[in-house]
């Protein structure tokens, strides 16, 4: 199967797109996460800031994919 180079572009934006949701999601983890017991590993909480941070960030994420569909849209015209 051959994919078109207008296919890969859309594949490649997307990506992206993903990718920097995930490592951004990784970054509000580990800035706002604290151990509430620190006797026993294993347990962590994200703090009330973070939280705020994340339902941000699942916001800018819906607007960016859908500029990233407006621009593969109209760049196909």
């Amino acid at each position: 199967m051959d994919i078109d180079a207008e296919m890969r572009r859309k594949i490649a934006v997307s990506l992206a797109a993903t990718v920097s949701f995930v490592v951004l999601l990784v970054v509000v983890g580990m800035e706002y996460a604290e151990d509430p017991t620190p006797d026993t590993p294993g347990g962590v909480v994200l703090q009330q800031p973070g939280g705020l941070a994340l339902v941000g960030l699942f916001a800018l994420f819906v607007f960016v994919m859908a500029g990233v569909g407006v621009y593969l849209d109209r760049a196909e015209q």
